[in-house]
This record gives structure tokens, C-alpha cells and sequence, in this order.
């Protein structure tokens, strides 16, 4: 049997949890701040629960075979006591989290060649601990190789679609380019398309191609198509619709990682020497907005 710990039981941990739990083959165990009985998600195909083994106190936590990490950026430093119990030397440890620094992150708390960063597309919101409502089939791609492809099988049991992408850096880069306009919604706190206008759109597009062009000086292949697909998004963004999760979490009071979705395109901006002033003025316009966030 193969053992599963996930930290941060929210919503991706918690619904990549209870799929995972599905199969009678997999141990799964959360680590969790607070108790919780089981999970259940509702799934676009019906509700599935889980009722694993869940941890509080990391000092009764044992080394496992994988670790998945589905934490918020700004929450890695918090993970180092459960990755001091749960890691031993053939442990592999998935970082399920936004942004395109995955490895940057934990590689002073996990040898490198022991990480697996993920990229997900799962639209989830949890509504109490435990509680989920999943709105589409979620997809993951990892990096092509050994530890990518014993990912990838963890899922063939789900109706979590997971690939191995030879090119994971343009995957990591373009899902970027998708969420970096996500900015503007969380600064006005309103969908952008009902007040699209010209000026709008100039800001918009400006962000997406400040991000395509350290994207690409990082060795990422993003086309023309990708930028346009955003501000098409942005176009057609209804009103109501919560665009993003810095927009969901400026709504509800919470820390907000425009470090790892806007923070991280001005800094590595800066080392490539590429101008990224449309992204630099929103992230301090945010960072000045009263709502908490972290400055590497």
C-alpha cells in the first residue's frame, strides 16, 4: 500500500484528498491545523467522501511515501515541521501551489531531486473544514521523468486527469499568464467585464505580456494566443463571478499570494532586465490596499 500525507486539507488539498481516498490502495492521511471527522466534495459527477487518517500535531506524524503539499506560498516556512516527520530519504514531496517557483521554495527544506512541482486546474471552494464543492474535472501536469510518471499513476483512479509534460516550464509559465490579470478583480472588487473598456483592456493585456516576456527569458514557449486568451477572459468575465483566488481572499479577509502571481513576474523581471511596470504598479497598489501580503 502505498502512503499519502497532504498538508493543508483546503480546497484542492482536501478534493485532491478525497479522490485519492477512493482507492483502496492508497493510505491517506491530512495534516490539518484543526479536526476534522471526514471530507466531502461535490463533484460534477456526484458527491465522494473520505474519511482519512488526520494529523494536527506533526509529532505524530511518521515518514510516508509522498507528500503533497497544497498549502498557500506565503504558508511554506509553516510546513517545516510536518516535512521534518513525513520525509525520509526515498520520500517524494509534490508542491501542488501557484506560481512557477515550486522548487525555489522548499529546496532549503527538501533535497531537490526528491520535489515534484505540480500544476493544477481544479476549481474548488470550501465552505466549513471538510466541505467542498468541486465546479469542474480538474487536470495536473508535472514535469516528465521517473517522479512525474509515479505521480501520474497516484491519479489513474481518479477523475483527476494527470499528465507528464516534457515542457513543464511553458505549462508552469502559461497557466501564469492566465492568472496574473487576476490582479485587477481583486483590486476594484468587481468582474472586469461589465466595465471593460479600451483603458481596461490596455491594462489587462499589458500584464499578460509583461508576464509572457520573463516567461519566455526564463525558457518558457508562450504564444500570441495565450495573451489574447486573457484578455478575452477578462472581456467576458461576468458580473458576480469571483475572478482568481487574491479576489476570493481580499473578500474574505486573508492573506494574498501576489507574490507568486504577480510579485514573482517584477522580480524576475528585474534579473532579466525586461520592464514589467504594469505589473509593478498593481502589486503596490494592492500591497497598499490595507489587505496583508508577503514581499520576498
Amino acid at each position: 500500500m502505498t502512503s499519502i500525507a497532504i498538508i493543508g486539507p483546503g480546497a484542492i488539498g482536501g478534493t485532491v484528498a478525497a479522490w485519492l481516498a477512493q482507492n483502496p490502495a492508497l493510505d491517506i492521511t491530512v495534516c490539518a491545523r484543526t479536526p476534522l471527522d471526514d471530507i466531502r466534495v461535490e463533484t460534477p459527477g456526484g458527491v465522494i467522501t473520505a474519511k482519512p487518517t488526520v494529523l494536527t500535531d506533526p509529532a505524530k506524524a511518521t515518514p510516508v511515501d509522498w507528500v503533497m503539499v497544497a498549502t498557500k506560498t506565503y504558508d511554506v516556512e509553516a510546513t517545516k515541521p510536518w516535512l521534518d516527520q513525513l520525509v525520509a530519504q526515498g520520500t517524494r514531496v509534490a508542491i501542488i501551489q501557484n506560481g512557477v517557483e515550486h522548487v525555489r521554495l522548499f529546496e532549503h527544506l527538501v533535497p531537490a531531486e526528491q520535489l515534484v512541482p505540480v500544476i493544477i486546474n481544479l476549481p474548488a471552494a470550501r465552505h466549513a473544514p471538510g466541505r467542498i464543492t468541486q465546479s469542474r474535472h480538474g487536470l495536473i501536469w508535472v514535469p516528465a521523468g521517473e517522479n512525474g510518471d509515479a505521480l501520474v499513476a497516484l491519479f489513474a483512479h481518479t477523475e483527476i486527469e494527470a499528465a507528464a509534460d516534457a515542457d513543464f516550464a511553458t505549462r508552469a509559465w502559461v497557466k501564469l499568464c492566465g492568472n496574473c490579470g487576476a490582479i485587477v478583480p481583486a483590486l476594484t472588487l468587481r468582474a472586469t467585464g461589465p466595465v471593460w473598456s479600451d483603458e481596461l483592456e490596455d491594462i489587462v493585456r499589458g500584464l499578460a505580456e509583461e508576464c509572457a516576456a520573463v516567461g519566455r527569458a526564463e525558457g518558457a514557449a508562450i504564444p500570441q494566443a495565450v495573451i489574447d486568451g486573457v484578455v478575452d477572459n477578462a472581456r467576458n468575465a461576468a458580473e458576480g463571478s469571483i475572478v482568481g483566488s487574491i479576489h476570493a481572499d481580499r473578500l474574505a479577509g486573508h492573506q494574498m499570494e501576489i507574490d507568486a502571481r504577480n510579485g514573482v513576474i517584477v522580480r524576475l523581471g528585474e534579473k532579466h532586465g525586461i520592464p514589467t511596470p504594469m505589473n509593478r504598479l498593481l502589486v503596490t497598489l494592492l500591497g497598499a490596499s490595507g489587505s496583508p501580503w508577503v514581499s520576498h
